[in-house]
């Protein structure tokens, strides 16, 4: 883009499994002008899902980065079209919440 930032989007069609029933394997990021991951969605690992009672949390795969050193909050996937419009629109937001900085 004019400002600098740049995404970088990488999806693969896999068979579906237990840990990617939905069959699509991604990457979605936002870098800023010093090529920095600053925002990002995927699947490419595990993370711990907020529970309740005391055994805590289960691991869910699709999760969206928040920040580049967020580790992760859980994105609830519908399609691959939803996930690219969701990525998309908060992409802008970020991008606009940061030049009112």
């Amino acid at each position: 883009m004019d400002d600098g930032y740049w995404w970088k989007a990488e999806v693969w069609q896999v068979a579906p499994t237990v840990l990617c029933p939905h069959g699509v394997r991604y990457s979605l990021t936002l870098h800023n002008k010093y090529n920095t991951r600053i925002f990002g969605y995927d699947n490419a690992h595990g993370i711990r899902a907020a529970g309740k009672g005391k055994f805590g949390s289960r691991i869910v795969r699709d999760h969206v980065h928040l920040t580049a050193s967020d580790k992760g909050h859980v994105y609830e996937f519908s399609s691959a079209a939803q996930l690219l419009e969701d990525f998309f629109k908060h992409s802008e937001e970020l991008i606009n919440r940061r030049k009112q900085q």
